[in-house]
């Protein structure tokens, strides 16, 4: 997309590239170029690198700390962040509970949430999913009795991402099955991971890793000052926060610098690789996709701009989760198909930072390519299934 950018805003650019250039941890960048998984150690020191920088809430408020960017600036953050191939922010404290916190929560649970929050002092992670309960939400059956000056929880949710790293999780429960609908009988709570009664289970995924988790709640007492906002609102909060959640998984900006990479790859291929540029097919496949994340861009654009002014991100949200991850999934299949069958051998200690390049398997991150393809089908289910997100277009967009 073409951007006629103001002089303030070509100033704010070369801020921006200069902070990439000379505070991105070099152990972190070379872990991200070699396509080597980080852990909680390296999200943290960069997180709070951007904290320093009080640069880690573009979406917040000025007054808990956010940076009081306009559309625009965000909009060259994101592209600046991308193409330094910089971590992308955990999204579970900044992004989500975050939000709902300095929107529904109390003075109190602001002053003794938000900081942590910010500073990525404190590590969260998202309790919405159970087993049987996924898009369809209403169904969920965590239950949260109440019992004095506490809610006694008892349930599992499912799928929680990084949830053996995280301190806190916020849940969705239900504090009520005498209502008319479903969904007035849901609370919003915040659960310290260390009570006791809350285990937590790995699922290892396709690709042999660790990620997503159960977590299990055997009569866990949480204070009642833990709950957000009123009992039984917790359904409204839970879908402001999955608004802002999916509006951050189309990842366009971290879509184009992908599209980018693959053109050189394709570019600055050699003798020892097959050439993809006379394939018509296959060029003809970049550039469809490159005119779609066109489009796309413009849709985040708007969308951008009506956070920047208070507003919600409304069914737009839905618009840029599905056509996002769509994006997403397909650069997933172009670079394995442009690996070939380096695609097919995955060699863990390749991706490790004293690893010796003689012994590499393909060129580059060919062979993780399949395991990123795995990894990534989940893309068009977390947040809402992409069914789910039509079925809402069509309600409140169209009208249907």
């Amino acid at each position: 997309m073409h951007v006629n950018f103001t002089e303030e805003e070509l100033k704010f650019k070369d801020e921006v590239r200069s902070f990439f250039k000379d505070k991105y941890p070099s152990d972190i960048k070379e872990k991200q170029n070699k396509a080597i998984p980080l852990e909680r150690d390296d999200f943290v020191r960069w997180q709070k690198t951007l904290y320093k920088q009080g640069w880690a809430a573009p979406n917040w408020p000025v007054e808990f700390g956010g940076t009081g960017w306009t559309a625009v600036q965000k909009y060259i953050f994101a592209n600046e962040n991308a193409k330094a191939n910089a971590p992308a922010i955990v999204p579970f404290g900044l992004g989500m509970v975050g939000p709902v916190i300095y929107t529904y929560g109390n003075d109190e649970q602001k002053k003794r949430f938000l900081p942590g929050i910010l500073s990525s002092d404190v590590w969260w992670c998202q309790g919405y999913s159970e087993p049987g309960s996924g898009s369809d939400l209403a169904s969920l059956k965590t239950k949260a009795d109440r019992d004095g000056d506490s809610y006694v929880l008892n349930g599992t949710k499912t799928w929680t991402t990084l949830g053996h790293m995280a301190d806190w999780i916020f849940c969705l429960v239900r504090t009520s099955s005498d209502v008319a609908r479903r969904q007035e009988g849901i609370s919003f709570v915040l659960v310290d991971m260390n009570t006791p009664g809350v285990s937590v289970k790995p699922i290892i995924t396709i690709e042999g890793d660790r990620e997503v988790n159960e977590v299990h709640f055997e009569n866990v007492r949480v204070p009642i000052e833990n709950l957000i906002g009123e009992e039984g609102k917790g359904w409204t909060y839970g879908k402001v926060l999955l608004q802002h959640e999916r509006t951050s998984i189309a990842g366009v900006a971290r879509s184009q610098y992908r599209l980018n990479r693959l053109k050189n790859k394709i570019k600055n291929s050699d003798d020892t690789q097959p050439s993809l540029t006379g394939d018509v097919d296959f060029m003809r496949k970049i550039g469809e996709l490159e005119i779609e994340l066109k489009a796309l861009e413009y849709t985040e654009l708007r969308t951008l701009a009506a956070v920047t002014v208070g507003k919600a991100p409304g069914p737009e949200s839905s618009l840029l989760k599905i056509r996002g991850t769509e994006i997403q999934q397909r650069l997933d299949e172009l670079f394995m198909e442009a690996a070939g069958y380096f695609s097919l051998p995955y060699v863990p200690n390749q991706y490790t930072l004293d690893s010796d390049p003689e012994d590499h398997v393909g060129f580059g991150g060919d062979s993780v390519s399949s395991l990123i393809y795995f990894n990534n089908r989940k893309a068009s289910i977390y947040g809402g299934s992409n069914e789910i997100q039509k079925n809402i277009i069509a309600k409140h967009v169209l009208g249907l």
